[in-house]
C-alpha cells in the first residue's frame, strides 16, 4: 500500500441539517449542500446519523444514497438499529464512532480494545457492502485492535491536536498523529483523519504522507456563513493541496 499523492476531502454536511432542524421544514437542504460540496472539490460526503436524530435524519440518508455521484460515508454508532440502516442503504463506507446522547459532538475515539469481540461480530455483515472505518484515538493499541477485527480503515481523531492551546502540546499531539498514521499504514490499514480541523490546523495533518483522506464539517459550515460553502471548501482544498505538495 502506498501513500496517495491526492489527499481526499470528505465534507461532513451534518450541520446543514442542524440549521434546518432548528426551525423545522425543508431548508436548508443537506442534499443540496452535498451537491455544492462535490462541485467545489469534495471527494466524498460524510453524514452522521445519530441515535437521537439531532441533525441528519433517515430521510436525509435515503436522499443522499439516491442522489450522490460521489461516495457516501455513513458515520454511526455500533447499534443494531444503525446496522440495519447501513445494510439497507449500503453506503460506500461506514465509519463507526462512539456516541453519547448528552455530548455535543463526538468527544473521543472508539474503544476497540475493550469492545473487540462485539465489534468484530458487528462489522461482519457490513463488510460485504461497505468499507469499514473505525474512528480511533492516535493510539497504536487501538489501531492494532481495529486491524485485528477486520476494519479496512482507521480515522484518527485530531481533536486534541486542534484544541491544543500551546505550541509544545500541539507539537506532541502532531507527533502522536504522525506516529499513529505511520503505524496504521505499516500494518495495512488505510488512514483517514478528522475532527476540529480548520484553515489554521489542517496543513500539518494534511502533510502526513500516510493520511489519504480528511473529513471536515463543522468548521466548513461555519465558514460558509461568511464566505459561502463553495468558497470555504475550495479554500480548504487549497490548504490541503499546498501542504501535500
Amino acid at each position: 500500500m502506498s501513500s496517495a499523492s491526492h489527499l481526499r476531502l470528505g465534507v461532513n454536511i451534518d450541520h446543514v441539517a442542524t440549521i434546518r432542524n432548528a426551525r423545522g421544514g425543508l431548508h436548508p437542504d443537506p442534499v443540496r449542500a452535498a451537491h455544492m460540496a462535490q462541485k467545489a472539490g469534495a471527494d466524498g460526503i460524510t453524514a452522521h446519523l445519530r441515535e437521537d436524530r439531532r441533525h441528519i435524519t433517515d430521510k436525509d440518508i435515503q436522499a443522499l444514497s439516491e442522489g450522490l455521484d460521489i461516495p457516501l460515508n455513513l458515520e454511526m454508532a455500533a447499534t443494531q438499529e444503525m446496522q440495519a440502516i447501513a445494510l439497507r442503504h449500503k453506503p460506500h463506507a461506514v465509519c463507526l464512532v462512539p456516541e453519547k446522547r448528552e455530548e455535543r459532538t463526538t468527544e473521543g475515539g472508539l474503544d476497540v480494545v475493550e469492545n473487540a469481540a462485539y465489534l468484530a461480530n458487528y462489522i461482519t455483515p457490513l463488510r460485504e457492502y461497505s468499507r469499514i472505518s473505525l474512528f480511533v484515538a492516535p493510539d497504536t493499541t487501538q489501531i492494532k485492535a481495529a486491524f485485528d477485527i477486520g476494519a479496512a480503515v482507521v480515522e484518527l481523531h485530531t481533536g486534541q491536536y486542534c484544541e491544543a492551546t500551546d505550541a509544545d502540546t500541539r507539537a506532541q499531539e502532531l507527533l502522536r498523529l504522525q506516529q499513529a498514521a505511520a503505524y496504521a499504514h505499516s500494518i495495512g490499514l488505510e488512514v483517514h483523519a478528522g475532527h476540529g480541523l480548520t484553515f489554521d490546523t489542517v496543513a500539518d495533518v494534511a502533510a502526513i504522507p500516510e493520511v489519504v483522506e480528511l473529513n471536515i464539517g463543522h468548521f466548513l459550515m461555519g465558514e460558509a456563513i461568511f464566505t459561502g460553502l463553495e468558497n470555504a471548501i475550495q479554500t480548504m482544498r487549497r490548504f490541503m493541496n499546498d501542504a501535500r505538495a
